[in-house]
């Protein structure tokens, strides 16, 4: 159970992790606007023409489901190494150890906060029409932090007792990435490989992110249903794991 002491370290350890990310950099926090920006515009010069017939608004379309991949990624490869990189705060002061990962989820939430901003402008600028649909993103959103919280929690874990897995992860969001159609429509692949591609949780997300905020739409009962079995039993499976591996990891450490 995490009391008032558990929040405050929470705090300090986010705004330590920020201010640690952003030290050496003149512009600081606008990097997170910037960021997102800069990677839409590449992939948009690149892409747009290519897929101009099947994909409206492109740039919106890449930066709905890049600002997902973005935060869910940065959040779980950053809380992976959480629990070895506080070793002696974690032997010195008691406190439950799953702050550390949460803590760190926590910092690509609030980096993700301010990419908001510019994904804001984006909507602007392409007079994307407000609908009530988009009042479900913040649902979506509320579930990717749930399901990378969860996968943390794991990965946090197996590095204390297998360092490689950094490697393997590394390796493995690259295919994950490619299998999450950021940049390309899902239509142009065939049919199993479409199949397969909704069994993606991450896809699920970007993809109902995409209908309520890009088209204006509720997303199908069966995207729901998965994103919400995704979130719920990855974070109840890496809230379990991390809660029975608590005191070998203390023997590890």
């Amino acid at each position: 159970m995490m009391d008032r002491q558990s929040f405050f370290v929470i705090q300090e350890l986010v705004a330590r992790e920020i201010r640690r990310k952003y030290s050496r950099s003149k512009l600081g926090i606008i990097w997170s606007v910037l960021n997102p920006l800069l990677s839409m515009a590449v992939l948009s010069l690149i892409f747009s023409t290519m897929f101009r017939k099947s994909i409206e608004n492109y740039p919106v379309y890449y930066l709905t489901g890049f600002l997902i991949w973005n935060f869910f990624t940065t959040a779980t490869n950053t809380a992976m190494t959480a629990l070895a990189d506080n070793q002696m705060l974690i032997l010195q002061v008691k406190l439950p150890r799953s702050v550390f990962p949460l803590a760190r989820v926590c910092t690509a939430f609030v980096n993700y906060l301010y990419s908001l901003i510019a994904y804001l402008c984006i909507l602007l600028f392409y007079r994307i029409p407000f609908t009530w649909h988009m009042l479900l993103y913040p649902v979506i959103v509320a579930m990717v932090f749930f399901f990378a919280l969860g996968l943390s929690y794991i990965l946090s874990v197996l590095y204390v007792f297998f360092g490689d897995v950094k490697h393997l992860y590394s390796v493995l969001l690259t295919l994950w990435m490619y299998l999450s159609a950021l940049f390309y429509p899902l239509e142009l692949l065939p049919e199993g490989m479409q199949v397969l591609i909704w069994q993606n949780p991450v896809y699920n997300f970007i993809a109902a992110a995409r209908d309520c905020i890009l088209y204006g739409r509720m997303p199908g009962a069966a995207v729901w249903a998965r994103m919400i079995l995704w979130s719920l039993g990855v974070f109840l499976a890496g809230t379990w794991i991390f809660r029975e591996s608590q005191n070998r990891i203390v023997q590890k450490l």
